[in-house]
């Protein structure tokens, strides 16, 4: 616990006088912890990240770790850090959320212990679903036995609940129960498999506090959470947003080619930062890649290698490949990747460009080219903005509308050329 302290990985402890407690149980032998991930969205995010990496941490500790899955608390929704209440969610959405998230979670784990743990076996992270002890659950005996551990003052001194009372928008009851909810969670977690800690997000404190006093009242036992920072960016926006969208970690809605260039676009102030919280590299290590990397920050040296350790981590080796052949294709001068690419893989890295198939003539011009292939509306356009240097073919800059084509120049061996007008492609092939 002290050494993720040092990377920064913690933002609080709970309780605050607890914290040699905590270092002493852990060095003490195994221990178990669980994070909670309800069923917002069909995929986790990177903002989910964070908790996924601290639990692995605790994975490599030799601890036991698991995810519970809010196959009956998603239901609900947690008004934690929220303006407004959540849209009410069907069952079939919420299960088939569940198995996403399940999916999400599964490689996740399997990834890291293939590619982080060098053959080293560590104790299972056990995925369930809350559902399970809920779905035979009796309301009136659970609001009679759980209930009435429960202070209303307590209860509504909760940030989560003050705030969204004072807001025009106010709180249902449904949402104003989540914390009873959770708290119970962890009851049954801890009745189950001695799961003395939690850990969440900053804004998670709330609720861990509740299960905290639940589990204190019922069984008088001694439990902790810990809650994690909340990353943001330079201009203040939240950690994993990008032009105010999520980057998801299921690759049919974030590309490999995204997740792997947000990383590599995480400016230099907070480079450190990530590589301490979401990777495993040792803090000496990080130390020697930072200093490499300020000789020569044009390198982008400590991104390059934040993105590859994170997204080998999420997609796996065949994910990590892809994100760099795509990143190759599509900034690299050396045409050796291009040349080796099909058509079908070319149109998946350049989506939305569109495909022109033409028959050329033998003696073809650039100009005439870039007409058959609907790059200008007009011939004029095609002659002003070539000569201005706004056309590229093959990712070489090309000024002289009357040049004539050439075999592996213009045109690749693979019978393909990718022509550019300013930062929008277009696919011809032959």
């Amino acid at each position: 616990v002290m050494g993720l302290q040092e990377r920064g990985m913690y933002h609080d402890i709970f309780p605050s006088t607890s914290v040699q407690e905590v270092v002493d149980l852990c060095n003490a032998g195994p221990q178990c912890v669980y994070a909670g991930f309800d069923p917002t969205a069909s995929s986790l995010h990177l903002g989910n990240l964070l908790v996924v990496i601290n639990l692995l941490h605790w994975q490599r500790g030799g601890h036991h770790a698991i995810a519970l899955l809010g196959g009956a608390t998603g239901r609900i929704g947690d008004p934690s850090g929220r303006s407004k209440e959540r849209d009410e969610q069907q069952k079939d959405v919420i299960k088939q959320n569940i198995h996403s998230l399940n999916k999400n979670l599964t490689r996740l784990f399997e990834n890291h212990q293939q590619y982080f743990m060098s053959g080293k076996t560590l104790n299972p992270i056990r995925i369930i679903d809350n559902l399970t002890w809920y779905e035979n659950k009796n309301a009136v005996d659970f609001i009679s036995s759980i209930g009435r551990h429960f202070r209303m003052g307590t209860m509504l001194s909760r940030t989560s609940v003050e705030s969204r009372l004072q807001s025009e928008a106010g709180m249902s009851y449904t949402e104003f129960s989540y914390q009873v909810f959770q708290a119970f969670d962890w009851l049954h977690l801890f009745k189950n498999y001695n799961c003395r800690f939690q850990v969440g997000g900053s804004d998670q404190m709330g609720n861990i506090m509740s299960g905290y006093d639940l589990i204190s009242k019922v069984l008088g036992k001694a439990v902790y959470g810990l809650t994690l920072p909340l990353i943001k960016s330079e201009a203040g926006d939240k950690f994993g947003k990008t032009a105010g969208n999520a980057v998801w970690l299921d690759a049919n809605m974030t590309s490999c080619f995204d997740f792997y260039q947000y990383f590599i676009r995480i400016p230099d102030a907070q480079v450190e930062q990530l590589l301490k919280l979401l990777t495993f590299m040792k803090l000496g290590e990080i130390t020697d890649l930072m200093n490499r990397h300020m000789a020569k920050p044009e390198e982008r040296r400590a991104q390059k290698h934040l993105a590859d350790q994170i997204t080998l981590l999420v997609h796996g080796e065949e994910g990590l490949a892809d994100a760099r052949q795509t990143t190759s294709a599509m900034y690299d001068s050396d045409l050796k990747v291009l040349c080796s690419l099909t058509t079908s893989q070319i149109s998946s890295i350049f989506k939305g460009a569109p495909i022109v198939e033409i028959l050329l003539r033998p003696g073809i011009n650039v100009r005439q080219m870039a007409l058959a292939a609907k790059c200008f509306p007009t011939e004029t356009d095609a002659e002003r903005i070539i000569n201005a240097g706004g056309f590229y073919v093959n990712h070489n800059k090309t000024r002289n509308p009357e040049e004539i084509l050439v075999n592996g120049v213009h045109i690749l061996p693979n019978d393909i050329s990718l022509l550019r007008v300013g930062k929008y492609f277009t696919l011809h092939t032959i």
